[in-house]
């Protein structure tokens, strides 16, 4: 085949340093499209991004030039150089070191997407940590408690 095609669906998870709550409607209005200008700006087709006020969830189809590593660090960069613009409050604003990213079939991009948008509901009955472990098992992914949340 002499040309190379792939759709690989990414949902990333991030928090805020420390779980800070700090991402606020306001912020988030204007925070939720900067993010995807960077996501298209890295070959990467947002679907979906949103969160509540210490968490942020992406959901896009990943560019097939990046590296995993790569398509959250060139994320996070940006995006925390500009939540510090948003105020002195906010000038030491970071996210945290880690990240989950799960992989997402086709038939499962709107159920995600729809997971997504209802994060503040959801929320209202589980933590960031307990939401995460839920991830964590579904992936059948094993960690270390005492690291996940640094």
């Amino acid at each position: 085949m002499s040309q190379s095609l792939a759709k690989i669906y990414v949902h990333a998870i991030f928090s805020t340093k420390q779980r800070v709550t700090c991402l606020y409607p306001e912020l988030c209005a204007e925070l939720y499209p900067y993010a995807a200008t960077v996501l298209k700006n890295m070959d990467c087709s947002p679907i979906q991004i949103g969160g509540v006020s210490d968490h942020l969830h992406i959901l896009c189809a990943m560019s097939k030039h990046l590296k995993l590593i790569d398509f959250i660090a060139e994320i996070k960069r940006p995006t925390s150089k500009w939540v510090k613009t948003q105020g002195a409050a906010l000038r030491n604003f970071s996210w945290q070191s880690g990240y989950g990213a799960f992989s997402v079939s086709q038939s499962q991009v709107e159920r995600v997407r729809n997971y997504i948008v209802t994060q503040t509901e959801h929320h209202r009955r589980r933590t960031f940590q307990e939401e995460f472990r839920a991830f964590l098992k579904r992936y059948q992914i094993e960690y270390d408690e005492r690291y996940v949340w640094d």
